[in-house]
């Protein structure tokens, strides 16, 4: 069964695109290598012994996109592809609408042109805005606070409205948490273009000596030690979500909508001390103002991966410490 990958050259893509050949799928990858390294398509190569289907396409150009699915035989689609920076997102919003949304429509479009009618689509807990209700249970509202948020419940929307108007269409909205870790290879993992907006890349930097400190966004929650809480999920167990969720696509219509987290909040100091002990260094850290929209917890109600794709983390937040740190030394 072929799969298209979209943006699949990055960071939870490549991960994903290696638990699908590892489960036996044949993967085409589709990327404009904006925001990753181009070498990790011979990282996945390396990793799985197979050669992939490549393709540097962008998804605004649709007579390109459209040549992938004319040239195979495509079964599904796994869509990863797009900007993804809250803060530029605020910067440049006509940049993050234009490439999200309308890629996406390109894809769908591109998709119905062929015959392709299943979607699995990289949304995010970003959609549930400034709910403050925990945990997030995929039935409460949608909203977001920043464009990108918007991206993701804009595009929610479409693929929920196309799935009504034509109902051969079956597509999986999966609502991520906070992906960290790494391939236990060590081969493969998260190397974000120029710096880094995640906590992880972030605190790695400051393990290999590259920057003087994490910077802690408040410390005056109302959580245990005051700073944010949050669900990290390692991306190895992201990835076999993924899987699962074409699994249930093979023999199901419509459109679902599910988290994949751990059920579990994690502080920012407990994370700078998981990583601590798994690099053995010690992580130097300054407390600095709030970021406007941060909210005090969040974290996933997974009962729906459970029940309806047998799905649920296997991996806890030192191993994913543990791997980050593996990636980090070898990068």
């Amino acid at each position: 069964m072929n799969v298209l990958i979209t943006g699949g050259n990055g960071f939870i893509g490549s991960h994903t695109c290696v638990e699908l050949i590892e489960a036996g799928y044949d993967v085409i990858v589709m990327d404009n290598l904006s925001n990753s390294e181009g070498e990790n398509v011979k990282k996945i190569e390396k990793i799985t012994g197979k050669k992939l289907c490549f393709y540097n396409t962008d998804m605004l150009d649709y007579s390109g996109v459209d040549r992938i699915f004319k040239e195979n035989e495509i079964s599904g689609v796994i869509h990863f592809a797009g900007l993804k920076a809250v803060g530029e997102s605020v910067e440049k919003p006509l940049e993050y609408y234009e490439n999200n949304i309308t890629g996406t429509i390109n894809i769908c479009k591109a998709m119905k042109e062929n015959g392709c009618k299943r979607m699995v689509f990289s949304s995010s807990a970003t959609v549930y805005g400034t709910s403050g209700k925990v945990p997030l249970v995929e039935t409460l509202p949608t909203s977001a606070t920043n464009p990108y948020g918007f991206t993701k419940v804009m595009i929610e929307r479409i693929l929920k409205d196309l799935c009504i108007a034509d109902p051969e269409w079956s597509v999986m909205l999966l609502r991520y948490f906070n992906p960290i870790g790494a391939h236990e290879s060590g081969v493969i993992g998260e190397k974000p273009k120029g710096m880094p907006n995640n906590l992880i890349p972030v605190i790695s930097k400051v393990a290999m000596g590259e920057m003087p400190y994490v910077m802690v966004y408040g410390n005056d929650y109302n959580t245990p030690d005051g700073t944010g809480v949050r669900d990290y999920i390692h991306v190895a167990d992201l990835a076999v979500g993924h899987i699962k969720a074409m699994e249930y696509l093979l023999s199901h219509k419509g459109s679902e909508a599910v988290n994949l987290g751990t059920g579990k909040g994690t502080s920012v100091l407990e994370i700078i001390k998981a990583y601590e002990n798994a690099c053995g260094k010690e992580i130097p850290y300054k407390f600095v103002k709030k970021r406007s929209g941060d909210v005090a917890v969040c974290y996933a109600d997974t009962t729906k991966a459970k029940e309806l794709l047998g799905w649920e983390a296997k991996f806890g937040i030192e191993r994913m410490c543990i791997d980050s740190w593996r990636f980090t030394q070898k990068k």
